[in-house]
């Protein structure tokens, strides 16, 4: 019995997780719109800035990285950035907070869903429970929005010191996001039309990435952070609760198969 059972644990433990979201060449850019890119103010970009099919950058933001408009490279990051929205949308969900407020929240890696639109007015609290390799992936149906007078931000927690903020948090949003003033964010967000920074966002850590619409931007800070290895090294992971079922079934299984067996033989004994 104590094989079986040590089996099913076993695939339980290779394959109850579902690997990080890859962004490819999108990794390269703090910034990343389709269609322009617009900035108001003493704005900061840590990163590359890239920009296709439009070819609009207004506003003279300051970019620490690649420039890339309406170039190769800016069209090999717009393919990748379909690519990871995609794998992002097609993620099993851990859990569905349809209609609830982020704020307030704390949660532990995983996948979690909303329906449609998704809301944080004041702190969302990402615990990675001391796991160097801990994801969060959020599937927004609509948009996603964060509050303005509250000073809303994201924050991790328990990531045993080794993460840079936002490095692991993916946010595929089915059309825009709009961060409200004076937010603290932290994630990759990846939308489906457009993003909006407001007045005095300054804390961004992630990557603002746009697939057809514009990015805006208004006094902000955005710092990309370093991309997790893709190949020949540790990738991150979040639960997928579909293949853990299955797994599941398949070592409950082995396990009462074997149990069965080692019955039959004591009888015959």
């Amino acid at each position: 019995m104590s094989v079986g059972f040590a089996f099913a644990l076993t695939l339980l433990h290779l394959n109850a997780t579902a690997q990080e979201v890859k962004l490819g060449t999108a990794n390269n850019y703090a910034v990343l719109a389709g269609s322009a890119i617009t900035s108001t103010g003493p704005t900061v970009i840590n990163g590359g800035l890239g920009l296709t099919p439009g070819s609009s950058v207004t506003g003279g933001p300051v970019v620490n990285g690649s420039y890339d408009v309406d170039n190769a490279a800016a069209v090999q990051a717009q393919n990748d950035l379909t690519t990871a929205y995609n794998q992002a949308a097609g993620l099993a969900p851990l859990q569905n907070l349809s209609g609830q407020d982020l704020g307030g929240m704390t949660l532990t890696p995983g996948v979690y869903k909303f329906d449609s639109s998704a809301y944080l007015t004041g702190t969302l609290t990402l615990n990675c429970l001391g796991d160097p390799d801990a994801v969060f992936v959020f599937q927004i149906g609509s948009t996603l929005t964060t509050g303005s007078a509250d000073g809303s931000s994201v924050v991790t927690i328990n990531d045993d010191g080794s993460l840079n903020p936002g490095i692991s948090t993916f946010w595929q949003i089915g059309s825009s996001a709009t961060l409200g003033t004076s937010t603290a964010f932290e994630g990759n967000i990846l939308a489906m039309t457009s993003i909006t920074a407001d007045t005095g966002a300054t804390d961004l850590d992630g990557r603002l990435l746009a697939r057809n619409g514009a990015v805006t931007l208004d006094n902000n800070t955005i710092t990309a952070p370093p991309a997790e290895p893709e190949a020949g090294g540790s990738t991150s992971s979040a639960p997928d609760t579909g293949s853990t079922l299955l797994l599941l079934g398949s070592g409950l299984a082995a396990l009462f198969a074997f149990g069965r067996r080692s019955t039959l033989n004591a009888r015959h004994a």
